[in-house]
């Protein structure tokens, strides 16, 4: 990849996190119709997207598969880690930004919506980087 193609690719990751950021925050504070299912499930695969797109910024050469399968890994683990409630994390929890990032209640219903969120995050880094260049 060369240092245009580097760029491009950064700027397309920096403007695709600039939409999945603030839609992410979003979910938090819905309280519309199945605010439950935006606020834990589509807030999840959205949590899965923004961490795809961000290891991708940090390793523009890495490939989305091994990006993908890393990120569903980590969430999966961060999963299991809610099942543990040692005093540091349960002061990191008390943020809404460390509740956000750790979670706080251990739910298998979350694991679907990882692996789909890792599937749409790998689906995204493909067609950022396949994109055709634009031309005058």
């Amino acid at each position: 990849m060369d240092d245009a193609d580097l760029r491009r690719l950064r700027w397309r990751l920096v403007i695709s996190m600039a939409v999945v950021v603030p839609l992410g925050f979003a979910t938090k504070f819905h309280h519309g119709p199945g605010a439950d299912w935006v606020k834990g499930s589509l807030g999840g695969a959205l949590y899965e997207v923004f961490w795809c797109l961000g290891f991708q910024f940090l390793f523009p050469c890495a490939r989305a598969t091994v990006i993908a399968l890393a990120v569903l890994a980590g969430t999966c683990a961060l999963e299991f880690l809610q099942l543990w409630h040692p005093p540091f994390l349960e002061t990191l929890r008390a943020s809404f930004i460390g509740r956000t990032i750790l979670g706080d209640t251990f739910a298998w219903s979350d694991f679907p919506y990882y692996f789909a969120g890792s599937a749409l995050g790998w689906w995204w880094l493909r067609k950022l980087a396949t994109r055709p260049t634009l031309s005058n």
